[in-house]
Formats: C-alpha cells, structure tokens, sequence
C-alpha cells in the first residue's frame, strides 16, 4: 500500500469516527420527570423535557439533569435552645420539589444545602420562641412556621416545599427523667382521683338502692297489714253477721264453750289451767237444754235428796195448767174451718167469677155434698155486679 492509500484510509477511519461521535452527541432521549439544561457556547439555551431530541455536535452540550419527582431529605439531628434554656435535638424531615428546572441550576450551587441551612436557621428561630412544654406540644404549629418560611425563602431557586416535619424532638437525659417523674405522679393522682370518684359512685347507688328497698318494704309490709286487717274484719263481720242472723242462745254458747275446753287442756304450753267461774252457768244452761231446769240451784254439800214423788206431782200440775181438752181443741179446729169456708165463698161470689166444682171439692169434709153452681140471671149493665141464681 502506498503512503497516499495508507492516509486516506486513515483520514477515511478518523471521519467515520468523528461521525459516529457526532451523531451521539448530536441525539439525545430524554427520560420522564427529568429535565436538561441545554448550553450553546457556554450560554443557556433551552430546557429539554421527556422525548427525543437532537443537539448541534461541538456547539450544545448539557449542562446539568434535573429530577422534576417531589423529593424527601432527612436532616440530621439539630441542637436548639428553648425559651427556658434547654437544649433539644431535633430532627426534620423536608418535603420538596423542583418546579423551575432552569432557576433551581443557575439561582444556586447546592439547593440541598441552601434548605437544609435554611431550616436550622428558621428553627432555631421558631423554638427559641418557646419553653419546652410548647415545644413538646407544638409540632403543628411548628411545621406550619417552617413551611411558610422555607416556602417564601425557595421560591426564586424554582423549588416549592410542600411539607416540613419534626421527627423526633429529644430532650436532655435528665429532663427526660424529671418529665417521666412528673408524668407518673400525674397518672397516679388521676388514677387516685378516678378510684375516688368510682367509690364515691358506688356507694351513692349503693345508699339510693337501699333507700329503695327500705321503702318498697315498708310500703309492701303497710300493703300486706292493711290487707290483714281488711281481712279480719270483714271476716268478723261476717261471722257476727251470721252469729246474729242465726239468733243462738245460751245454750249453743254454753256448748260451744265445752267443746273448747279439751283444746285448753291438751296445749302443749299449759301446764296448769285453772276452770272459770262461769262454768257453773255453762253446765246449768246445758243441763236446761237437755231437759233439766237450768236456774234451780245446785244442791249444797250436806243437803237432803229431793223426794222424786214430790217432783212428778209438781209436773203433772204444770201439765194439767197448760193443756187442752182434744174434744174442745176439736171443736175449735171445726168452727175455725166453716169460717174459713165462708169467707171464701162470699169473696168468689163477690167477685162474679163462675164457680168451679173442681175448687170446691179441695174444700168441704168427706162425703158433703156439693153446693149448687149459681146461674146468672141478668148481665152486668154498666160495669155492676151481676145477679146470679142457685
């Protein structure tokens, strides 16, 4: 090969190679959520998003690749003063995005640097404003001041902060140990105070269910008595109401007495039971009853038997006083009878009904004839009693 053939295939391999690299320079992809920062000679030229894109070899270059995605960056801890002199560790959390790919290169170097500064100034600032119970109770209105602060503060290096969180707030070791101190003395006071309140509960009901009781016993023992009574005495009502309908004696009094007795006697609790006074009267009424005189005297110890010859003459006496002949009886039965019969006769003639044999025959003796049935002579005129014939 010649020196003439020898340099042009070399001059042929070094533009084939100036092609190739040109042609990669010249295309580009772009992915999404990334954005590229075009320079032509060295002077911002445009913003390349997602898709296919071609740059002029050895005149574009890109400057810097942007992430568009929202962003999370932890800080670490950050030493911070209260109000009342204690230093506390806090550690954020920051949300973010870039939304002016262009600004976010050129307004500032490092953007993560600038807001992580940016936050342990503002914090600083926002705590040293409060004492450790706010700071501790006050992560709300905490975020809420950073985020406004960070948000102003971002805004011309094109990015937007969308959160700002406090993850951890770490006071000193002996801090921590008063707190929990005064934490568990806290707890036992309210337990103590919930445990009084219960007691106090529990006997209140307790009190209110025996006042309760007590009154529905009272009430169902006055029920109960007034029902008793109303008993006995209607029962006593009715056992007077019917001692006096059925109009009793001494004598079933005097009974009745006597057949108490043997329930008396036979009591277990009796050991002694003395007779009344009024058993002599009793035994007299009952001996009256069954036939003997219930006011004669009982005879003495000492006295004279009674002559029983004495004693029926005395009856025979009372008998001859007190009876009546049969014969007179009879006759007195007789004459009552023919009245009885005339009355009645007269009040059905009176009353201008005919008579009837079959009547009659109920009212005359065996074997008297019957009377006659009278005939009406004239009608009644004028609403008068007829005149009747025998």
């Amino acid at each position: 090969m010649t020196p003439g053939q020898m340099v042009g295939s070399v001059l042929l391999v070094l533009i084939a190679i100036f092609a190739v690299v040109a042609i990669a320079r010249a295309v580009r992809i772009v992915p999404q959520a990334v954005a590229l920062i075009i320079e032509r000679l060295g002077r911002f030229h445009v913003v390349y998003y997602a898709g296919l894109h071609f740059l002029i070899p050895f005149v574009d270059r890109v400057r810097a690749g942007v992430d568009l995605r929202e962003q999370v960056v932890s800080f670490p801890p950050q030493p911070v003063i209260t109000s009342d002199n204690l230093v506390v560790s806090i550690d954020t959390v920051i949300y973010f995005q870039v939304m002016d790919p262009k600004s976010a290169t050129y307004e500032i170097a490092n953007y993560i640097t600038g807001i992580e500064q940016l936050t342990v100034t503002t914090l600083r600032n926002v705590i040293g404003s409060m004492d450790l119970e706010q700071t501790l109770t006050s992560r709300d209105q905490i975020n809420g001041q950073l985020r406004g602060v960070l948000d102003e503060a971002t805004t011309k290096w094109g990015i937007r902060v969308n959160r700002v969180e406090l993850k951890a707030i770490d006071p000193p070791p002996s801090v921590q140990g008063s707190m929990e101190q005064q934490m568990r003395a806290e707890r036992d006071r309210r337990a103590a105070i919930l445990t009084a309140e219960g007691v106090k509960q529990s006997q209140i009901l307790t009190a209110e269910g025996e006042k309760q009781s007590a009154i529905l016993r009272a009430e169902g023992q006055a029920q109960s008595a007034i029902l008793k009574a109303q008993g006995e005495s209607r029962a006593i009502l009715q056992v007077f109401d019917a001692i006096h309908r059925g109009n009793p004696d001494s004598k079933l009094l005097a009974y009745q007495y006597l057949q108490k007795l043997p329930e008396i006697a036979n009591g277990s609790s009796s050991k002694l039971w003395v007779i009344p006074t009024e058993l002599t009267a009793a035994l007299n009424s009952i001996s009256g009853a069954f036939g003997g005189n219930a006011d004669a005297p009982s005879p003495a110890a000492g006295a004279s038997p009674v002559d029983f010859g004495e004693q029926d003459a005395l009856v025979g006496d009372l008998a001859e006083t007190n009876l009546q002949d049969p014969s007179e009886a009879l006759k007195a039965a007789q004459s009552e009878s023919a009245r009885a019969t005339a009355d009645a006769t007269d009040a059905g003639v009176a009353s201008g009904v005919p008579f009837s044999p079959d009547v009659e025959a109920g009212q005359r003796p065996d074997g008297e004839a019957a009377a006659p049935t009278p005939v009406p002579v004239e009608p009644p005129e004028d609403g008068g009693e007829g005149r009747f014939r025998p």
